[in-house]
């Protein structure tokens, strides 16, 4: 019986990832060099990934990279936008719900504390987490299950009693590998990714009810028995 729901961050309850993309794309263009957005796509959900952008710059340019300025002009342009974005539709939605079902709701992200605390706090979402578990509390991020393992831990639950909800590879393979049922919930970063590991895809939060999916997963794990 599923008990709890554990949510991603970036890209699942806001999306950062777009803003990070045309940031790191718009210095990379300055450069007059493309960023694909298949090589970007390795970063998401993770931290230190294979993908490092000062080396694909300097790859692309020929000569070594000002680290520091490409860093001044990311954040200048990041930092300008990301605190504009919004909500992704429906995430308050399910957030009320899971907690008028008496679910444990958790979080569990790759970036750490004093990034996400900020964004929870203006949008008013502190209060529907049991546990929020971010990058300062483990040596690996996702998509090594740690942080998963941890907000499992922090419930009493073994991992077939939650259920994680995100929105790249590496976080669903961080929440597969600690043993929750993966809810996918692709953005534009993410929507050309192979999600077949899911126990389930979803194209929005919005207009979803978090009861009927529990009870899909459920369903589908006794006819596996």
């Amino acid at each position: 019986m599923i008990k709890a729901v554990v949510f991603d961050f970036d890209g699942t309850i806001m999306d950062t990832e777009t803003v990070a993309y045309e940031a790191f794309r718009s210095v990379f263009r300055e450069h007059e060099l493309e960023l694909p957005l298949a090589l970007w796509a390795q970063a998401i959900g993770t931290l230190n990934g294979p993908f490092d952008p000062y080396r694909e710059l300097e790859t692309g340019t020929g000569r070594p990279v000002d680290r520091k300025a490409v860093d001044a002009k990311f954040n200048d342009y990041y930092y300008g936008a990301v605190h504009h974005v919004p909500l992704l539709p429906g995430v308050i939605d399910a957030l009320e719900e899971a907690k008028h079902l008496g679910l444990r709701v958790g979080l569990a992200t790759s970036s750490y504390r004093e990034w996400i605390e900020p964004h929870l706090q203006r949008h008013g979402l502190l209060k529907y987490f049991d546990a929020i578990h971010t990058a300062d509390e483990v040596d690996k991020v996702k998509p090594d299950p740690a942080l998963y393992k941890r907000a499992l831990a922090s419930f009493g639950l073994e991992g077939t009693e939650a259920v994680a909800v995100e929105d790249s590879l590496n976080g669903l393979r961080a929440a597969k590998g600690a043993g929750l049922y993966g809810i996918v919930v692709p953005n534009p970063m993410t929507a050309s990714m192979n999600f077949a590991e899911a126990d389930l895809v979803v194209p929005s939060l919005d207009g979803q009810k978090l009861a009927m999916l529990i009870a899909h997963l459920e369903a589908q794990a006794e006819e596996r028995r």
